[in-house]
């Protein structure tokens, strides 16, 4: 048996997003597409034979019950009846709050390990499902591969893309999903549009402009980065990102950042590195 498994959570970009509806439940109809970045988290797992699960997190007052790896991992464990535990362990290096996905990664990383620790061998089917109870964007990181999403996140059609290096910056601030989904002022109607539409430059973040009302740090951000190319927002923010052909471009834009904010350079991925 196994007793210690590695492995890396990615994060992600959403390269645009549209609201297409709203649910009575209160839930939105999105349209997005998700690419990963080699970026990560990393993620420790060793098996313990008394059945309980520990969690040790690098992130600065993080909550054991309220981290996701440690939901994910009561989760999986719940679900398969599994008499084995885990101790896991995670170095975080995505941005918390940064629409990053650092979170989701996590979990759907702690995911995928623990069914090969504990030898479940749970389809990527049951996994996503599963995941689905922790975060909307948990799926995406379960299947690994870029995609078309649609639902609520859920329906998800893999596509390759691609893999240019990308620009990342966070403006030390922290936007809230809450919040930018429950604004008044955000487009719910969008027409629903097809890959071709989005390849023909007919995308954008419909949440972009309600953030930059509300967070000067954001505006600021993408203003700063639409100086060296097409800036964009990723989820509800707070980070932005812009696309390069060349390593040494999207480096020689780092070089120039205002020592405000936090970035970093990396390539987009359509395969994560966690399948």
């Amino acid at each position: 048996m196994i007793n210690t498994l590695q492995g890396f959570a990615p994060a992600k970009l959403n390269l645009f997003l549209h609201i297409t509806a709203r649910r009575s439940d209160g839930y939105h109809c999105l349209q997005t597409i998700f690419q990963f970045l080699d970026f990560y988290d990393n993620l420790n797992c060793e098996l313990r034979e008394d059945g309980e699960i520990h969690c040790h997190s690098s992130a600065p007052d993080l909550p054991m019950e309220q981290d996701l790896v440690y939901r994910a991992a009561q989760l999986l464990k719940n679900h398969s009846g599994s008499a084995l535990g885990a101790t896991l362990s995670v170095e975080k290096k995505i941005y918390m709050g940064g629409g990053l996905g650092g979170g989701s990664s996590d979990a759907a990383t702690t995911l995928l390990l623990l069914n090969q620790l504990w030898q479940l061998n749970l389809p990527k089917t049951t996994l996503a499902t599963l995941g689905l109870q922790l975060g909307a964007d948990v799926p995406i990181f379960i299947h690994g591969h870029a995609a078309w999403a649609e639902g609520v996140g859920d329906l998800i059609t893999p596509i390759d893309l691609p893999e240019p290096w990308y620009v990342v910056i966070h403006p030390n601030c922290h936007v809230s999903t809450k919040e930018i989904f429950a604004a008044p002022e955000l487009p719910r109607h969008c027409p629903p549009i097809t890959l071709q539409d989005y390849h023909a430059g007919r995308a954008k973040n419909v949440c972009e402009t309600v953030v930059r009302q509300r967070y000067p740090a954001v505006n600021a951000a993408l203003n700063w980065l639409a100086q060296y190319g097409e800036a964009k927002m990723t989820g509800t923010g707070a980070s932005v990102f812009a696309a390069f052909n060349q390593r040494t471009e999207a480096e020689s834009v780092l070089s120039e950042l205002p020592k405000i904010w936090q970035g970093f350079v990396a390539q987009g991925k359509n395969i994560s590195p966690t399948t």
